[in-house]
C-alpha cells in the first residue's frame, strides 16, 4: 500500500498525457501509466514518486483498461486519481459520410470511455472516494462545421460522464469531463492542415483567444480534478478551447 496518492494515466505516449504525469509527479503522485518512453520514466523517478509502466495500456480496449487497473491495486493498493484521453478525429460533410467512418468515430471516442470509466468506477465506488477525468472535445459542446460524427460521439461520450457521475456520486467518487480544440499538438495540425503556416493563422483566428492551446497549460487545468485539491464537483463538462465553445 502506497503512502501517497495514486493516480492511472492511460496514455502517455502524446498529446497531454506526459504533462500530465509530470504534474502530478511534482504533487507527490505515484503512478501507473499507459506507454511511456524510457526518458519520460526517468524523469518521473527523478520526482522521488514511483512510476509503473504498463505496456499496451493505451488501447484502451476492455483488456487494456482491466490490467491498468489490476496493475495499479497490485503495486499500490488503491487508485485515487485516473484520467483517459482517446479519439479518432473524422472530418467531412455528413452528406459523403459513411457507416465505417461512424463505426471509427465510435471506437474511438466512445467505446474507450466506456471501457475506462466501467473498468474505474467500481472499485472507486468500494473505496468510497475517487475522481476520474474523461478528456472528450469541445467539438462536443455545439455543433462542429465539417466534423458531425466526430461532434456527435463526442457529445454522446461528454454525456455519458455525467450519467455516470450521477450513478457514483453518493459514493464519494467525482467524474467530470474536460474538452478540448484548437490544442497545438500534431494529431490537431495534421487533421486539420494547421502545419502549413497560412492554414494555422486561419484557424487561430476562429479562436476568441486568437490562438492555439499549450499542453502545459491544459495539463494545469485538469489538475483540479485529479489531485484531490477540490472534492465537490462532479458530473461537469468543461470546454477548453479558448472561448470557442
Amino acid at each position: 500500500m502506497s503512502s501517497r496518492p495514486v493516480a492511472v494515466i492511460a496514455d502517455a505516449r502524446f498529446y497531454v498525457g506526459p504533462e500530465l504525469c509530470r504534474h502530478l509527479a511534482a504533487r507527490g503522485f505515484d503512478m501507473v501509466v499507459g506507454d511511456p518512453t524510457d526518458a519520460l520514466v526517468e524523469e518521473i523517478r527523478s520526482h522521488g514518486v514511483q512510476i509503473v509502466p504498463v505496456p499496451g495500456g493505451s488501447s484502451l480496449d476492455e483488456t487494456a483498461c482491466s490490467h491498468l487497473v489490476s496493475v495499479a491495486i497490485e503495486h499500490f493498493g488503491r487508485i485515487d486519481s485516473a484520467v483517459m484521453f482517446s479519439g479518432d478525429i473524422v472530418t467531412g460533410p455528413f452528406v459523403h459520410s459513411t457507416i465505417d467512418h461512424l463505426r471509427r468515430v465510435v471506437s474511438g471516442c466512445l467505446e474507450a470511455p466506456y471501457h475506462f470509466l466501467r473498468a474505474l468506477t467500481p472499485l472507486m465506488a468500494d473505496q468510497g472516494s475517487g475522481q476520474v477525468l474523461v478528456i472528450t472535445s469541445a467539438a462536443g459542446a455545439r455543433p462542429t462545421p465539417d466534423a458531425p460524427l466526430y461532434s456527435a460521439v463526442r457529445a454522446g461520450a461528454t454525456m455519458l460522464v455525467k450519467n455516470v457521475a450521477a450513478e457514483v456520486a453518493s459514493h464519494g467518487v467525482q467524474v467530470n469531463a474536460v474538452g478540448t480544440n484548437f490544442m497545438d499538438f500534431p494529431g490537431f495540425l495534421s487533421a486539420t492542415g494547421a502545419t502549413d503556416p497560412a492554414i494555422r493563422a486561419r484557424i487561430e483566428a476562429r479562436v476568441p483567444m486568437r490562438r492555439l492551446g499549450t499542453m502545459e497549460e491544459f495539463a494545469a487545468f485538469c489538475m483540479v480534478f485529479l489531485d484531490g485539491s477540490s472534492r465537490f464537483t462532479t458530473g461537469q463538462f468543461v470546454a477548453y478551447a479558448g472561448g470557442w465553445a
